[in-house]
Parts: C-alpha cells; sequence; structure tokens
C-alpha cells in the first residue's frame, strides 16, 4: 500500500481501522465510494472536470474583480447558463465545485448524454475524469515533550524566525489551535464537501505545517521558518482522502487569496490531471511559491500530478533520510524534481494539539516550503543513491 505519508513508531507502519461503516466511506459528491491509499488515482464514475477554453468569460470575470467569492459566485452564474444553453429542458446536474481564477471551469456528476453535450461544445477545451486522491490516515500521536530540534530542520538550515510570513497548506486541514502553530482561522478554507470547518480530522496537514512554520516556544518542535503564519486548505476528509477536483478548488483559493512571496505546500498527489497541473501553474505564476510532493511510488514522479506540473515558482520534493540518502518509498526524475529535502523520521506537530514521527515525500516538500518561505534556496550537497543517475540537490537556507 503506497501511502503520502508513512508513519514511523517501533518500526511499525499502519492505517487506522475502521470503526464504523461511515469510518470506511469517503463522501464525493454525495456518493459513497470505499475508499483506501490504494485507491489513490481512481478514477470517481460520473464525475468530470471541465476546463472552458482561455477568453470564453473574460468578460464576465474581469467584471467582478479578483475577489475569490465574487469571481466563484459569478462563475457559478455562467456554469448554470452554459447547461441552460447545451440542453434547456434538463435539469442541472450536481456541481460541486466551479473555478474562476487558475482555471476557468468546473466539476460536474453528468451522465452519458450531458458528458457528449459537453464534450461537444466548442467553449470547452478539455474534459477529464475527477480522480480520488488519498493519502491515508496515520495512527500514531505522542504526547508533549520539551522543544526539540528535528534533524531535517538543523539540515535545512532551518529555524530561522519568519513571523508575518505566510504558508498555505493545501492538505487535510490544520489543527486551528494547536499551542505551536500560528494559524490564520480567518483565512482557512475547507473544500472538503458536507464539512463546515478546516479543522485536521486527519494529521497529515498538521503535521506539514509545523515543520514548516512551528513556533520557537519551549515546547514541541521548531520549524523551518519559525512563527510564521499558516493557513489551513482543507481538501482532504478524516481517512486522508478527497478528489481532484476538490483540491483544484482549493488551489484556485490560493491563487485568488494569496500574495507574491507566500509559499503553498502540496504534499498529496496521485494520477495524472491535466486540469490539476494547469491550476498549479496558473496559480504560482501569480507569485505563491508552489512546493509539491514528488510522490511514494517508488516510480517517475512525470507519470503523477501535480507532481509532474512545471512552471515558474513549481517546485518538486523528492526525500532523502539523515544520511542524505535517497529515500526507499521516494519517486525520482529530473525533471519534474527540483529538489531534495529530509523526509525520513520526521517529528512535527500532529491533531489533537499532538506530535508524531512520519516519512514520506510529504514530510521532504514542508522542509522546502519553510526555506523558500524564508528566502532564495541553496544546494546544500546532492543526495546520495538517486535511482534516475542523477542527484537531487538538497534544499537548504
Amino acid at each position: 500500500m503506497k501511502l503520502f505519508a508513512y508513519v514511523a513508531v517501533a518500526a511499525m507502519f499502519g492505517m487506522v481501522s475502521c470503526n464504523t461503516q461511515e469510518d470506511a466511506m469517503v463522501t464525493n459528491v454525495e456518493q459513497n465510494l470505499e475508499v483506501s491509499a490504494s485507491d489513490n488515482g481512481r478514477i470517481i464514475p460520473g464525475q468530470y472536470i471541465v476546463v472552458f477554453n482561455e477568453g470564453v468569460y473574460d468578460t464576465q470575470l474581469k467584471s467582478v474583480g479578483n475577489d475569490y467569492d465574487s469571481r466563484t459566485k459569478a462563475m457559478r452564474g455562467e456554469v448554470e447558463n452554459f447547461f441552460s444553453s447545451i440542453n434547456p429542458n434538463k435539469a442541472l446536474p450536481e456541481i460541486p465545485y466551479v473555478y474562476g481564477t487558475t482555471v476557468v471551469g468546473f466539476a460536474a456528476r453528468l451522465d452519458d448524454a450531458t458528458l457528449e453535450l459537453v464534450r461537444k461544445d466548442a467553449r470547452v477545451k478539455y474534459v477529464e475524469a475527477d480522480r480520488i486522491i488519498s493519502i491515508g490516515t496515520p495512527n500514531v500521536e505522542v504526547g508533549v515533550k520539551a522543544q526539540t530540534v528535528p534533524w531535517g530542520i538543523t539540515r535545512v538550515n532551518g529555524g530561522v524566525d519568519a513571523t508575518g510570513k505566510v504558508a498555505w497548506v493545501i492538505d487535510s486541514g490544520i489543527d486551528l489551535d494547536h499551542a505551536d502553530l500560528n494559524v490564520d482561522v480567518a483565512r482557512s478554507k475547507t473544500f472538503v464537501l458536507r464539512t463546515k470547518s478546516a479543522d485536521d480530522e486527519n494529521g497529515h496537514g498538521t503535521h506539514c505545517a509545523g515543520t514548516i512554520a512551528a513556533k520557537n516556544n519551549t515546547v514541541g518542535v521548531i520549524g523551518v521558518a519559525a512563527n510564521a503564519t499558516v493557513v489551513a486548505v482543507r481538501v482532504l476528509d478524516r481517512r486522508g482522502s478527497g478528489s481532484n477536483s476538490g483540491v483544484i478548488a482549493g488551489v484556485d483559493y490560493v491563487g485568488a487569496t494569496g500574495k507574491v512571496g507566500d509559499v503553498a505546500n502540496m504534499s498529496l498527489g496521485g494520477g495524472v490531471s491535466t486540469a490539476l497541473d494547469a491550476a498549479v501553474v496558473a496559480a504560482a505564476s501569480k507569485g505563491v511559491i508552489f512546493c509539491l510532493a514528488a510522490g511514494n511510488e517508488t516510480d517517475n514522479a512525470n507519470n503523477h500530478s501535480p507532481a509532474r506540473a512545471n512552471g515558474n515558482n513549481v517546485y518538486t520534493i523528492s526525500a532523502s533520510d539523515a544520511s542524505d540518502k535517497f529515500a526507499s518509498f521516494s519517486n525520482f526524475g529530473n525533471p519534474p524534481v527540483d529538489y531534495c529535502a529530509p523526509g525520513v523520521s520526521i517529528y512535527s506537530t500532529y491533531k489533537s494539539g499532538g506530535y508524531a514521527t512520519l516519512s514520506g515525500t510529504s514530510m521532504a516538500t514542508p522542509h522546502a516550503a519553510g526555506v523558500f518561505l524564508l528566502g532564495a534556496a541553496r544546494n546544500g550537497g546532492y543526495v546520495k543513491s538517486d535511482p534516475d543517475g542523477n542527484a537531487d540537490p538538497i534544499i537548504v537556507h
């Protein structure tokens, strides 16, 4: 079973067992699908991501400015008009997400007849099947200790004060009241259907946030960019599962709301998605630096999105251990991999005010995000035993 976060405790790796029928299911647009981490990349039947051609809705979107809520509201109206125009006698399909900033389009549940009409419409650039993204559920929590400096923070020359800098964590949410994190609750947002909070019920997103920006105080850990502000962009549920369409919605939000010099961390991924790649590249072109996990399939990162995305301010990160050796699980390939970072046995913040030790390219990526939050990255040497024969540089501040 391949996960974006491998949980390490007493040499054991595992998943939380499900206690109820609901715990064994994930809701994607009101449809229950049995999901586990091994389903990462599986097509969601009947659910599609539709991207319009450039310029089709420029006038409508420019009229409402750059405010995320205004653009989203305007785009929903245009999507409803689109469906009325292609099939005026049919009820609107279920439309869970619309996009108006990075890509212009929507996600919807479509029957075969409507799908064919959408594909044939001249306004549509492409249609792709929506897919599951699932990182799994870590099963380890440990108590609060006196503050320690995890080895990865030392390796990248982190632990530097970054008060006032902002990192967007596109993940399972963040523990909104964790004592070791500065969370901007007001700008935190959930894109998980039928949830109202960006609070982390999984642990993965909180772990990433701590590696980026945990406070320099007397407890827990210290982040690479210590004391920076983190914003939760929740796209994964408590089982660590979501969809490409939901992740694109989160990226669209960051693209509309983030500022030049902010950093976005994406410690997730799955199968190839042209729409997800395009959303990331477009958001990064606005000045937010995106750090992407290479993935944990021991595979070429070019086979996975958004890891394969390339563009200005976009960096894909592989993982190394404490001996600077390439992690056995890490995806590889340069391009798209830009840097390697610590990703084995990483201690950081966790849900419910706790701390945990996890491994994965999910853990490497926030090290890089923290470095970029501090400023320009440097080459701190090269990883050993890179399977592609082209050793990735290890990122340092």
